[in-house]
């Protein structure tokens, strides 16, 4: 046996010890279940009953409203993303402009600035905002919220729909005009049903997302479940008011997590067969 052919026939080296990602790795797990483990630890011995029980039921009328701001929010955002992305796949230039305007806007801003523009600066129309019949609507601060997170999202949930729509093959639109279907059919039946299978994890992220960011509306007096936290801590002093509105939007999340994967197996079941 030649010296090339025993080189090559002999096995690689072992390396001794964990490679340096791996430790980090554990390192980090470690330092988050030690963080966990102290977060449980601290409500287990500062355990108040007295304070449970004096603001739990404000806690739980905040989570309806903070739930209410996301559903609200998402489902005009939906229904407004239609046409902006509709802007934004149209060969007319001026219809992209708009449509590409109004996305760089509300995705180049930040939410909490977009809630002050609402809030605070429709203010400075009231007389306008009452001569069409307006002033009710905005001078609600769950209103001004809506409007506000609406707005936002559907800058976000048309480029989702858009990116969505695009992935379909094209050969889809030729093979439908081909069996004599028209465009609105061949969106309705053969293209959407497609994008909204990998438009689905998208539209799961953009509602945890917004379900995190609707503790904004706090800082415009919406007594929503983070406003209530505040008013917790201000009238106790007890830092368990941020750590169980912590834990509310931890669960919540999870949840919403694990309701997105389950429903994304259940409508791709027939890809994995």
């Amino acid at each position: 046996m030649s010296a090339t052919a025993a080189m090559v026939e002999r096995p690689p080296p072992r390396t001794r010890g964990w490679p340096r990602p791996r430790i980090v790795g554990y390192a980090l797990v470690c330092l988050w279940i030690a963080f966990g483990l102290g977060i449980v630890g601290y409500l287990v011995f500062a355990w108040n009953p007295a304070f449970f029980a004096k603001y739990a039921p404000a806690y739980l009328r905040g989570l309806g409203v903070t739930l209410s701001l996301v559903a609200i929010s998402m489902v005009l955002g939906a229904v407004l993303s239609m046409p902006v992305a509709y802007g934004r796949m149209s060969r007319n230039r001026i219809l992209s402009g708009l449509a590409y305007c109004y996305v760089y806007f509300f995705r180049g801003t930040p939410l909490l600035v977009q809630t002050f523009l609402v809030y605070y600066g429709l203010g400075s129309f009231r007389p306008e905002l009452q001569m069409i019949g307006l002033w009710d609507f905005f001078k609600d601060a769950f209103n001004c919220g809506v409007f506000a997170f609406a707005l936002n999202t559907a800058a976000y949930q048309a480029e989702i729909l858009r990116g969505a729509i695009e992935s379909v093959h094209r050969g889809q639109w030729e093979g439908a005009a081909s069996l004599g279907l028209h465009k609105l059919q061949t969106l309705r039946k053969i293209i959407l049903p497609q994008a909204l299978i990998v438009a689905l994890r998208p539209y799961g992220n953009e509602l945890i997302l917004m379900v995190k960011a609707s503790a904004i509306v706090a800082i415009i007096t919406v007594y929503d479940l983070m406003g209530n936290a505040k008013l917790a801590f201000a009238n106790s002093f007890d830092i368990q008011a941020y750590i169980w509105v912590a834990l509310v939007y931890l669960v919540m999340v999870e949840l919403l997590r694990h309701a997105i994967e389950w429903i994304e197996r259940r409508i791709t079941i027939h890809l994995k067969r």
